[in-house]
């Protein structure tokens, strides 16, 4: 049973349902999108759906035992966050002709990302060696997307909707996920208190960045559709 007072166990029940109900948001508003648009809405409701999925795993992980739920976690970024980058791709695909080694290039880096995150958090590298390397793999991105390629094209060839959409994802990206290398600090302290900590702002960071990330691709997918 779940312990009132146990805000983790309260935090996973509140995102699982969150998650469930952004993907049935996100796949009927599906047919109010047009062209490429209905691509981006689907990636919006995978993110959510996979996301749904491990936190019914993961909750049950903390509320029977009170130890992080690692595995399931990193398993859960390691499909959602690179369907994530296949979102700024897709919105620049949408209005210009897109290299595929950019993709490639911000696939990479956030598996370099996620790699050496997990890899620190069960110990298999030293801890902070593990946060430096993977906090490269997210500045690249963040360089990316103010300022490379990915920046560039937006800016020259994206439409109303496109740059709204892209403008706001990147924020996110930024933003938003600066709240993960927090949570990866905080769980450096050791025993509960440090896994508690790590997991309510990670449950707060998955919360944010998931589903609002799929809310700026319905707002963009929605007004894109009305404008034409």
């Amino acid at each position: 049973m779940l312990n009132p007072n146990d805000y983790v166990g309260v935090s996973f029940w509140i995102i699982s349902a969150a998650m469930v109900a952004a993907t049935y948001f996100f796949t009927v508003e599906r047919d109010r999108a047009v062209g490429k648009w209905k691509t981006s809405l689907t990636v919006a409701a995978m993110v959510t759906g996979i996301a749904a999925i491990h936190y019914f795993y993961m909750r049950g992980v903390w509320i029977d035992t009170k130890a992080s739920p690692t595995v399931f976690r990193y398993v859960d970024w390691l499909l959602t966050v690179p369907l994530q980058i296949v979102e700024f791709y897709l919105i620049l695909a949408a209005i210009a002709v897109v290299r595929a080694a950019l993709f490639w290039k911000l696939l990479v880096a956030s598996l370099v990302m996620l790699i050496f995150g997990y890899l620190g958090e069960v110990k298999e590298m030293p801890y902070w060696i593990a946060f430096g390397v993977g906090m490269a793999g997210w500045l690249y991105i963040v360089y990316e997307i103010f300022i490379g390629e990915a920046s560039q094209i937006s800016a020259s060839q994206g439409t109303a909707a496109s740059q709204t959409a892209f403008n706001a994802l990147r924020w996110i990206v930024t933003v938003g996920w600066s709240i993960y290398p927090i949570g990866y600090v905080l769980g450096a302290s050791a025993g509960p208190e440090g896994a508690a900590a790590l997991n309510i702002v990670y449950n707060l960071a998955d919360f944010v960045n998931k589903i609002a990330f799929g809310v700026v691709i319905w707002v963009a997918a929605t007004s894109s559709s009305e404008e034409a």
